[in-house]
């Protein structure tokens, strides 16, 4: 018999937050990203928001260094308020379904390094958009109690019509009779990005959130923001 995914439940600032171990091995992160399914919040559960997040990751040295950026932007003007910076020794490789094992050790590092926490952040990578309804942004919000959305470039899982080729466009993304998020076309004649539901928002604010956050890009200013302190450029 396997052994059953060890979690604890408690709250930071009035948030619900749950910790567990960070195993190395598919089959253990595998049941604990069972087990954490069962917790995501897919209804609207936000502070008003003043503040919008954006965290991404890169890597350094051959992949041995997890370089991961959390940044804060105003949520209606999109300026940026604070950026953070962290550098941790990349915890295990990539493993199809399993990304968040490898990345959030490193994203919780440098939003440890913010003055102040978004109210809502938009993660690179998917929220319930995982066949196991567990992706990064999903887990993140999760482990850290923050309203997420997934905001992704390329699909997971799922299945979706064409998406009409104008800015704010979008179709649902299924699997089977199940709607996990949308595709989203940001900008005309540019490929669309994927969003979802990560943790305390549904996709109907997921989808507008995003919307607010594009300028005349493919991604949100929160994840350009991000990706070009992750990547160093």
């Amino acid at each position: 018999m396997q052994p059953a995914a060890h979690i604890t439940t408690s709250e930071l600032k009035g948030r619900p937050v749950v910790a567990h171990d960070w195993p190395h091995d598919a089959p253990s992160c595998r049941r604990i990203q069972q087990a954490l399914a069962e917790r995501v919040d897919t209804q609207d559960d936000l502070p008003p928001v003043q503040t919008i997040g954006g965290i991404d990751i890169g890597f350094e040295d051959g992949g041995r260094t997890t370089r991961a950026a959390a940044v804060v932007l105003d949520a209606e003007t999109l300026e940026v308020r604070e950026k953070a910076l962290a550098r941790v020794p990349t915890r295990m490789p990539y493993i199809p379904g399993l990304l968040s094992f490898r990345e959030i050790p490193g994203a919780l590092a440098a939003l440890e390094q913010l003055s102040a926490l978004p109210d809502l952040a938009l993660v690179d990578g998917h929220g319930i958009a995982h066949p196991r309804r567990l992706g990064v942004a999903t887990h993140l919000g999760l482990v850290t109690g923050l309203p997420t959305i997934g905001v992704a470039k390329k699909r997971l899982t799922g299945q979706h019509d064409d998406v009409p080729n104008e800015r704010g466009a979008w179709v649902p993304l299924l699997d089977k009779d199940e709607t996990i998020g949308a595709v989203l076309r940001s900008r005309v004649s540019v490929k669309p990005i994927f969003i979802s539901a990560g943790h305390r928002v549904s996709l109907e604010s997921a989808l507008a959130w995003t919307l607010k956050a594009l300028t005349r890009y493919r991604l949100p200013e929160t994840t350009r923001v991000a990706d070009r302190l992750a990547s160093n450029r």
